[in-house]
């Protein structure tokens, strides 16, 4: 069973994400508890006689200046004694509650808590904060029914990730990495660039991925689909023979599979004695399925490289019109126009690649040189430099791959190999 990804690895409970999940909770400043009637609707209760109406205003209004005055541990008795009087105001348990969870003690947080929201639901923040609270107690069951009640009711983008990550924490332990997966996911639809849910998000994957292969090996050991898994994993390790091997055993057992002569291509065409045998493949897969656009692109750069203009013409052609937006299909058509002395044929194809894919430096180097060609220099000074930010970047991921010891994607052509 894969380790959860607990508050020890950082994700969960740091204090900055805490403390902007409480802020947004309480609708306060960050790090101060919420003042009386701000964490909940208010909500007298039904318990309190008219004689008692005055006096519970009095703490109300006690409790809200020892929180307006940063005294939380102040309001706590003020709370209490709200609650002896009227024990169904809603505003006195959850603010109560509020407090308690700010302290760390979620024992004393969580009757609270929990009475406001039997007494009102619907209020998901409040549940939200339950559930937290129930899972750091190791109340799983309740924990995981809070948090997946609230999580979906949730506005608040601080709130829903910091919900959403013990979520994924309960998920994990129980081994049910797809429906943490799915949560990842609707967190870095939220939060694209944070560091602790791509982590999160790749620990995942990891998993998945592992996952994957140990229950196609139970389901059959012999299988193709094994086979092209293995293959896979070895060759993002650099294990070209091993995931050459493999390639050749799913075949073996099934040559009809969609994509697998493609990906045994992709690791020949990396092996300088196996070109001949890597063309084949790329074919292969053609034959397979005559809509593999990017079997066609690769059999229109090695006609590239051997110079056959016409031939390659006619696959990177062939490639559009399977797939109009292959940046890389584009690319090779603009490098024949180019070739043949056609560069305002080779512009716009390239201008389209870098709207398809603005991260590739290839496209960028050869609009460059394709605008300095037409005469527009500071165009093509502005691809140039598109074109080094983009090389440094893939560089340095590079670098990271081969210092974890992963060999380069196949999919990954380096673009100084292909100016």
């Amino acid at each position: 069973m894969p380790q959860p990804y607990n508050s020890k690895m950082s994700l969960l409970h740091s204090a900055s994400r805490v403390a902007v999940c409480l802020a947004l909770l309480a609708g306060t400043a960050l790090g101060a508890p919420p003042s009386a009637a701000q964490s909940v609707s208010a909500h007298s209760g039904s318990g309190a006689s008219s004689a008692h109406q005055q006096e519970i205003q009095d703490h109300l209004r006690k409790a809200g200046g020892f929180l307006q005055s940063n005294q939380p541990a102040l309001a706590i008795p003020e709370f209490k004694a709200i609650i002896a009087l009227d024990p169904k105001n809603v505003d006195a348990l959850g603010n109560l509650g509020v407090i308690y969870f700010f302290a760390n003690d979620y024992p004393s947080a969580i009757p609270n808590l929990r009475a406001a929201v039997k007494l009102k639901p619907g209020l998901w923040k409040i549940q939200a904060l339950l559930g937290i609270a129930e899972h750091r107690t190791g109340q799983l069951d309740p924990a995981r029914a809070d948090l997946e009640q609230a999580f979906p009711n949730l506005t608040e983008k601080n709130v829903t990730i910091q919900t959403g990550m013990e979520l994924i924490d309960l998920y994990s332990s129980a081994g049910e990495l797809d429906k943490a997966a799915t949560v990842v996911s609707k967190l870095r639809e939220l939060e694209p660039e944070d560091e602790a849910l791509l982590y999160t998000a790749y620990r995942l994957y990891s998993d998945l991925a592992q996952e994957a292969i140990l229950d196609l090996t139970i389901v059959n050991p012999n299988s193709a689909r094994l086979h092209q898994a293995i293959a896979h994993e070895l060759a993002k390790r650099g294990d070209s023979a091993g995931a050459i091997d493999n390639y050749r055993e799913a075949l073996k057992t099934d040559p009809s599979l969609p994509g697998l002569h493609f990906e045994l291509a992709e690791m020949l065409s990396t092996q300088k004695d196996t070109q001949a045998e890597a063309v084949a493949e790329y074919k292969a897969a053609l034959a397979v399925n005559p809509s593999d656009a990017q079997a066609e692109v690769r059999l229109g750069d090695i006609a590239t490289k051997a110079n056959e203009l016409d031939a390659a013409q006619a696959h990177y052609a062939k490639a559009l019109e399977i797939q109009p937006n292959n940046a890389d299909a584009a690319v090779g058509l603009a490098k024949v126009y180019s070739s043949t002395g056609a560069p305002e044929k080779a512009a716009p194809l390239l201008e389209h690649a870098v709207q398809v894919d603005p991260t590739s430096s290839l496209a960028h180097y050869r609009l460059s040189t394709v605008y300095r060609q037409l005469g527009r220099t500071s165009d093509a000074q502005h691809e140039l430099e598109e074109y080094q930010k983009y090389k440094a970047m893939k560089e340095k991921l590079r670098n990271v791959y081969h210092d974890m010891g992963v060999g380069q994607d196949p999919d990954e052509k380096s673009a100084d190999d292909k100016k």
